[in-house]
C-alpha cells in the first residue's frame, strides 16, 4: 500500500465532500454526521480541524475565503485543488480494489482467548451474539429508513456491507461456541482443565 501523505481515513471523507463544494470545518463536520458517516469513520471536531490543516499542508486543499457571521468567530472555507482530486481518485482506488491488513479487536482478542477459562469465554461469546443482533437492527433501521425516503440504494452501501459483515460474525460466535460446548468433541473441559476448573457445561 503507498504510503499517503495523510493516512486518515477522515482526510479521504474530507476530500470527497470538499470535491462536491468548498466547506468550512464546522460545516464539514455537519455534513459527515447528517450523512451518518460517523458511522463509518471516527472523528471529533478537534481531528476534523486538525486533518483539514494536514491537508492544506499537504497541498490537497486551500483557503478560498475567510467570513464571519454576526459576532461568531471567523471561519476560513477550505476548497479541494487539483492535487487533491487526484489523491481523492488514487485513494479511494486503491481501497476498493486492494484488500488490506487490518488489525480488528476482537481477533486480537480471538488469538489470546485461551488466557481465559471457557466457562468465562462462552456467556461471553453468548452476550457479544446480542450485541451484534442490536447493532445489525440499527444497520437496517438505517437502510429500512433511506429507503423509505427514495434514496438509492448506492449511497447505502456501506450499510448493507455492515449488515453482511455482522451476519458473518454472528454465524462465525455460534459456530465456535457450539466447537467449544459440543457434548461429545467439544473443546470445553480439555479448555478448562488447562485452567485448573471443572467445565461447566450449559
Amino acid at each position: 500500500m503507498k504510503k499517503r501523505p495523510v493516512g486518515n481515513l477522515l482526510a479521504l471523507a474530507v476530500l470527497s465532500y470538499l470535491s462536491r463544494q468548498p466547506m468550512h470545518p464546522y460545516e464539514l463536520s455537519k455534513t459527515l454526521r447528517s450523512h451518518g458517516d460517523a458511522r463509518s469513520i471516527k472523528f471529533n471536531h478537534g481531528s476534523l480541524y486538525m486533518v483539514v490543516q494536514q491537508l492544506a499542508k499537504a497541498g490537497f486543499v486551500a483557503e478560498q475565503e475567510v467570513n464571519r457571521d454576526g459576532a461568531r468567530p471567523e471561519r476560513t472555507v477550505y476548497q479541494i485543488t487539483d492535487a487533491g482530486r487526484a489523491e481523492l481518485r488514487d485513494w479511494l482506488r486503491e481501497l476498493v480494489g486492494q484488500p488490506q491488513h487490518e488489525y480488528p479487536g476482537f481477533v486480537s482478542a480471538l488469538s489470546l482467548i485461551s488466557a481465559l477459562s471457557p466457562n468465562e469465554v462462552v456467556p461471553l461469546l453468548r452476550a457479544r451474539l446480542v450485541g451484534i443482533a442490536e447493532q445489525r437492527a440499527a444497520a437496517q433501521s438505517e437502510i429500512d429508513a433511506a429507503e423509505a425516503q427514495g434514496l438509492p440504494a448506492l449511497f447505502l452501501i456501506e450499510e448493507v456491507y455492515r449488515v453482511g459483515l455482522l451476519d458473518a460474525e454472528a454465524a462465525f460466535v455460534a459456530d465456535l461456541i457450539g466447537k467449544i460446548t459440543d457434548p461429545e468433541k467439544g473443546w470445553g473441559p480439555m479448555w478448562a482443565a488447562a485452567h485448573g476448573e471443572e467445565y461447566r457445561a450449559e
